[in-house]
């Protein structure tokens, strides 16, 4: 497969999910969805509650969930990815060689809460000996 093509489409994707983040997390847009909802709710004894009446809400709101699950998590991933270099640039800035802290992300909960501890206890033991 073409990567340049590839590359496009991922550059498409990043631009329309950050674009779409940055849009869908302002206070108007909460504002917009608590108003279709007042709308909907106003329509209810118009339309005698019925079974499509709230059908459409919740057809309405899965849909949403499930869009945004795509762009939050495709959001949090590359803002996590662009963390972990900030953070690795600072460590080699700082010259620290402790490759298990550059690798930490790959670790599981209990490896990492073990070097937590270890850490700790590190920081501990350095501000008692001053």
């Amino acid at each position: 497969m073409d990567t340049k093509k590839t590359r496009d489409r991922q550059d498409f994707f990043t631009r329309f999910a950050t674009r779409t983040s940055k849009v869908l997390g302002h206070p108007w847009v909460f504002s917009a969805a608590v108003a279709v909802l007042i709308v909907w709710a106003a329509t209810g004894p118009l339309l005698g509650f019925s079974d499509t009446w709230q059908l459409v809400i919740n057809t309405g709101t899965t849909i949403v969930t499930f869009l945004m699950v795509f762009i939050i998590q495709n959001t949090q991933n590359r803002d996590s990815a662009a963390l972990h270099l900030k953070l690795d640039a600072v460590m080699r800035e700082l010259r620290i060689t402790n490759s298990k802290l550059y690798e930490a992300e790959e670790e599981g909960e209990k490896e990492l809460e073990r070097q937590r501890n270890e850490l700790e206890e590190d920081a501990t033991n350095s501000a008692g000996s001053r």
